[in-house]
């Protein structure tokens, strides 16, 4: 990773707080900058809708859901008996944004933008009251409140706190306890929209169990159909194909076309993952609120991923 140190030696400064890339289910490269380590937890911010993605596939397999199809409302009515007009959105649309309601995060006069939603107290409430301006799944906007209802939509199917829900499904099977739910509505309902706090280490294990479809450790976490649906385009957000909580995008590198994947959260939080070249990068930075992000992104397709590609090439060359 000779090509990642120079090119952040070139920088004046940086707000990087920590990078990891995993390469064959291997730590390759693992440095912290501008005073975190590696047990600091992370605000992941909306990288953790990506993770809310996972849990619902464990939902889905333990029959707490019965499909995607099924409507929100099947497991919200009994605690919002008097919410109209909402019986059409179904889970799938929260997956995709596109439950059709007056809810964008990128458009200040939306009624559902997560600034206004976190003046609220039941952010929940806060979602299902807001008009529809469209019919759901006719349009995909960003909407931070939509994916808080889905971890709701968990809660109440199971019976339980997402947080024992997660932790029982996910976080204790694969050995990670360095973390923290942010909550809201006086601490009643967990953040599923943003504001996870978790490890880099924690973030890469994740990456890694998307890489393996699901798999950790020999035992299936979450259905590989769900991890395989979850990372093919759904719907656009944003201009870029998006999937059931995750980014992704096709992109050129010489005669070919590489398919990569990732979590995002505000300021740098990232989680790429590379099926093709079996390769996870993982980023936690201070860029907060700033277009300065962009440079994270050109570290991953400038020197990381262009440095996999030529080994993976030298080695195929080379007969190994």
């Amino acid at each position: 990773m000779e090509n990642v140190s120079n090119q952040l030696a070139a920088m004046q400064s940086h707000q990087l707080h920590s990078l990891l890339v995993l390469r064959g289910g291997r730590l390759v490269f693992e440095e912290y900058y501008n005073g975190y380590s590696r047990d600091n937890p992370h605000d992941l911010r909306s990288a953790t809708k990506s993770i809310t993605s996972l849990l619902t596939g464990a939902a889905l397999d333990q029959g707490v859901i019965p499909s995607v199809e099924s409507p929100i409302m099947d497991f919200l009515a009994k605690s919002y008996p008097n919410v109209d007009n909402k019986g059409d959105i179904q889970t799938r649309h929260l997956l995709t944004m596109s439950s059709g309601l007056d809810c964008d995060d990128f458009n200040w006069r939306s009624k559902g933008q997560e600034d206004r939603l976190y003046r609220t107290q039941d952010w929940v409430a806060s979602f299902l009251a807001l008009p529809p301006v469209h019919a759901p799944g006719e349009v995909a906007r960003y909407c931070t409140a939509g994916v808080i209802s889905l971890g709701e939509v968990i809660a109440q199917a199971s019976g339980r706190d997402f947080s024992d829900f997660a932790d029982d499904a996910l976080f204790g099977p694969m050995g990670i306890s360095n973390y923290r739910w942010a909550r809201f509505d006086n601490d009643e309902k967990v953040d599923t929209g943003g504001h996870l706090l978790l490890t880099p280490q924690g973030m890469a294990k994740l990456g890694l169990l998307v890489l393996q479809e699901g798999q950790w450790e020999g035992r299936q976490l979450i259905p590989r159909d769900w991890i395989q649906e979850s990372i093919q385009p759904q719907t656009q957000v944003r201009e870029t194909p998006y999937g059931y909580l995750w980014w992704m995008d096709t992109l050129p590198y010489g005669e070919k076309r590489v398919k990569v994947i990732w979590a995002s959260g505000n300021g740098g939080q990232l989680i790429f993952i590379v099926p093709e070249y079996d390769l996870v990068a993982v980023f936690t930075a201070g860029f907060y609120n700033s277009d300065k992000t962009a440079v994270l992104f050109d570290i991953f397709y400038r020197s990381i991923l262009p440095s996999v590609i030529e080994l993976q090439s030298h080695l195929s060359d080379s007969g190994q």
